[in-house]
């Protein structure tokens, strides 16, 4: 069967879950402050970073993956002209070493890149689980630095999700994020993404759909430790070219304070609904 890789996200993740805390935000008895949108706003910057770098490393595994078992195809590359990539096998495992250079590139969802990505993987691929690994070298997002390391587990089987063999991933999440004010964000987690439409297309990623499921939890610049849970399922679609889910609820909490995150019925924007004591209002996670 003829198989094209997820990517992930974000995986990811991808994924707008983990709340940023303003450690100014207080209230007058000394506790924490409920979330605010600006808050969410905030920590929507950081899922884009990891949801991209995700697909970056997803994308060199899939097209060793083609290289190696078509030969003959066309490939479909997520990544821009502008990137340098250097390819090393030793000892059985891939290294390839993605070069954003100093000046960086765009991606085709317009957010901007520079530094470099180291990914490594087995060169093994008819096994049927795979580990995808990445670290960062001197690497930006939208001018966050990233640090850190992170592992997906990649299978195919079957699920409840979709009885047809698909690639279902693991990711691992342990991640420091520094932004242009120096403050500091870590993550981590575990998030399980499956692929539920186009993974027979491996020369066209775009017509993929993929759902996301797990939970995690982030500290934040003051201390702060949150939590989130995907409680609907996250849906995403690779022709959006956005770095958000389309569809899915995550529940949030923030000590003591809770929200929840609702994705919306498909569309693809950067909107969400976002409720609070009983009041639910749209924001723009991209603003």
């Amino acid at each position: 069967m003829k198989t094209k890789f997820l990517l992930i996200g974000t995986c990811i993740i991808t994924l707008s879950f983990f709340i940023s805390c303003n450690s100014d935000e207080k209230t007058n008895d000394g506790s924490t402050a409920a979330i605010t949108n600006d808050e969410i706003i905030a920590n929507a910057k950081i899922d884009a970073s990891v949801e991209d770098v995700t697909n970056i490393a997803e994308d060199q595994f899939s097209a060793q993956l083609n290289i190696n078992s078509k030969p003959s195809g066309p490939i479909k590359s997520f990544l821009p002209s502008c990137a340098t990539i250097t390819t090393v096998l030793t000892n059985n495992t891939w290294t390839k070493t993605v070069d954003f250079g100093v000046e960086g590139c765009t991606l085709n969802n317009g957010n901007t890149v520079k530094g470099k990505m180291v990914v490594s993987f087995s060169n093994d691929f008819s096994s049927s689980t795979q580990t995808i690994s990445y670290t960062f070298e001197g690497f930006y997002h939208n001018g966050r630095k990233l640090q850190g390391s992170k592992s997906i587990v990649r299978t195919i089987k079957e699920t409840n999700i979709l009885v047809t063999p698909h690639p279902v991933s693991t990711a691992s999440i342990d991640l420091t994020i520094t932004f242009d004010d120096r403050k500091i964000y870590t993550r981590k987690g575990s998030l399980v993404k499956e692929m539920t439409s186009g993974y027979d297309t491996w020369f066209d990623w775009d017509d993929n759909v993929f759902v996301v499921t797990g939970s995690g939890s982030t500290t934040f610049p003051n201390g702060d430790t949150f939590s989130a849970e995907i409680t609907t399922p996250l849906e995403f679609n690779a022709s959006c070219r956005k770095s958000f889910a389309v569809k899915g609820i995550v529940s949030i909490t923030k000590n003591g304070a809770s929200a929840t995150i609702d994705y919306g019925d498909g569309e693809c924007d950067t909107l969400a609904k976002v409720t609070k004591d009983g009041v639910t209002e749209e924001i723009d996670l991209k603003k």
